[in-house]
C-alpha cells in the first residue's frame, strides 16, 4: 500500500481519550454562564470544569479544536513529545470554517482557553495505567506557541500563489500527558473524521462522542436518564420539554447519517429516559 493510500486511511480515523469523553468539558448552548461545570457521575466521584479567571468555558468552536487537534496527533502517529505543529490557515480549512481575521483571532483564543481552563478530578477521570479513578488536575493542553510571521516573510508570500498571503503564523501545541497515556494505553473510542465533520450541530457531535463511549463500554442498545445526558453533554437546560426540543434536531442529524438506528425519549413513572439503538460502527 503506498504512502498516500496509508494516509488517507489513517486521516479517517480520530482516537479519544475514554475517560475525557465520558465527561463534560465544552458548554454547548447559548447560555453565558462562565461558571465551573460540574458533574458527579453514577459510578462516583466529582468533575470540574474550571475557567480561567476573566475567560468563559470552553464552547462549541473550541469542540472542533480540540476534535482537529486529536486527528492530527493520531494522523502524526502519536509523536512521543505530544507536540503537533500546524499553520492557522491550515487549521481552519480543516475544520470547515472561513479564513479571516475574525476566525483567526477565534481559534487563537479557543487554543489559550484548552490551554488555561483546567479539568479537576476527584474519583471521576480513570487513568488506564494506574487502573483506578484519579485526583488529579490538568489541562487539555500543556503548552500553547503561536509563532507570528515576520513582516518581511508576509511580504514574500504573495509571490507564491499557493500560499495565503493573510496567513497570520504558525502554532506549535503539546497535548496533556494524561489523555496521551490512556490513548496510548488502548483506552479510547473512535470516531470517524468524515462523519463527525458532516454532523452540523454541535450538539449531534457531542453526542455522536458519547454513543461511541456507550459502544467501546460494550453496549449497543443505550439507555440513559434524560436528566443525567443534560449534565454529560452539558446543556443548561432542565425542563425535560426544553431538553427535547434541544436533542430532537440532534437525534434527527444522527438518524439521517446513519449513526443510529433508533431513538425514543419515554417517561417511566415520574423520570425520563433516551433509549439509544445504536448503527454498526461508522468507518
Amino acid at each position: 500500500m503506498s504512502l498516500a493510500a496509508r494516509r488517507r486511511i489513517t486521516t479517517r480515523i480520530i482516537a479519544l481519550d475514554r475517560s475525557l469523553e465520558a465527561l463534560p468539558l465544552f458548554r454547548l448552548s447559548d447560555s453565558a454562564d462562565d461558571t465551573a461545570i460540574a458533574y458527579s457521575p453514577p459510578s462516583g466521584g466529582r468533575w470540574r470544569v474550571l475557567p480561567r479567571p476573566g475567560d468563559r468555558l470552553p464552547g462549541t468552536f473550541d469542540q472542533d479544536v480540540y476534535i482537529e487537534l486529536w486527528h492530527r496527533y493520531h494522523d502524526l502517529g502519536a509523536p512521543a513529545d505530544g507536540v503537533v505543529r500546524f499553520t492557522l490557515h491550515a487549521f481552519l480549512r480543516s475544520i470547515g470554517r472561513r479564513v479571516d481575521g475574525r476566525t483567526y483571532e477565534q481559534l487563537r483564543s479557543a487554543l489559550a482557553r484548552l490551554n488555561h481552563t483546567t479539568l479537576e478530578s476527584q474519583g471521576a477521570y480513570f487513568d488506564a495505567a494506574a487502573k483506578s479513578s484519579v485526583e488529579s488536575r490538568f489541562n487539555v493542553l500543556s503548552a500553547v506557541f503561536i509563532e507570528r510571521r515576520r513582516m518581511l516573510d508576509r511580504d514574500q508570500l504573495t509571490l507564491f500563489p499557493s500560499i495565503a498571503a493573510a496567513e497570520p503564523g504558525e502554532a506549535v501545541v503539546t497535548l496533556a500527558a494524561g489523555p496521551r497515556a490512556n490513548i496510548a494505553a488502548g483506552h479510547v473510542v473512535s470516531l470517524s473524521a468524515p462523519h463527525y465533520q458532516a454532523l452540523s450541530s454541535p450538539v449531534a457531535r457531542r453526542l455522536y462522542r458519547l454513543m461511541e463511549v456507550a459502544r467501546e463500554e460494550g453496549n449497543l442498545t443505550w439507555r440513559v436518564g434524560l436528566a443525567e445526558l443534560a449534565e454529560r453533554i452539558p446543556l443548561a437546560q432542565r425542563y425535560p420539554s426544553h431538553l427535547q426540543r434541544v436533542l430532537q434536531p440532534a437525534h434527527e442529524m444522527l438518524l439521517a447519517a446513519g449513526l443510529l438506528r433508533d431513538v425514543a425519549v419515554r417517561q417511566h413513572r415520574r423520570e425520563w429516559f433516551v433509549d439509544y439503538v445504536l448503527s454498526a460502527r461508522a468507518t
